[in-house]
């Protein structure tokens, strides 16, 4: 395997967990963070499997006891909390974008289309865990852990689009 590869595995299993600590929280249990930001970006600029690993990784550090996720918590509890589908979903989605930017190339609409299918992916996987393990419906899951989240997603993936263009210019793994 490459240095370069796994250099850009821990980067942005790194830079994840960073963006994860810039966070608000709010007053239900999913927090406003940047982590979907270096998540698409991963996926973008590492491809699906790259992608996927940065995601693996950063998801595997937190699993050991390491504060990775947002707000500084780590372990298996908090993969089998409330938030943990969507810290799984960043799998999924770090997966589907380096897909979608692959087949469909990384112009900004394109590579925002695609950080959308991820992000629609992460949101699907994180609010159908969260309605089994909180026992919450489905609309009232939508309206605490997605729409709140719409406006700042859209602006994450508006500047992931244009930071992707200029960064796979520049660089390459």
């Amino acid at each position: 395997m490459h240095v370069k590869k796994l250099a850009g595995y821990a980067l942005f299993a790194a830079l994840t967990a960073i963006f994860s600590q810039i966070a608000i929280p709010m007053p239900g249990l999913v927090p406003i963070n940047l982590a979907t930001l270096s998540v698409f970006l991963a996926g973008g600029l590492l491809g699906p499997v790259g992608g996927l690993i940065s995601q693996a990784v950063y998801l595997c550090l937190g699993l050991v006891g390491i504060p990775m996720f947002s707000m500084f918590r780590s372990g298996v509890g908090t993969l089998l909390g409330p938030t943990g589908g969507y810290i799984i979903g960043y799998l999924l989605a770090a997966l589907l974008c380096g897909l979608l930017v692959q087949k469909l190339g990384d112009s900004f609409l394109k590579s925002a289309l695609s950080m959308a299918v991820g992000l629609a992916a992460c949101y699907a996987l994180g609010t159908a865990w969260y309605c089994f393990s909180t026992h919450t419906q489905l609309l009232p899951a939508l309206m605490a852990c997605v729409v709140p989240f719409l406006l700042g997603d859209a602006a994450k993936i508006a500047l992931g689009s244009f930071v992707l263009r200029r960064l796979r210019k520049n660089i390459s793994f």
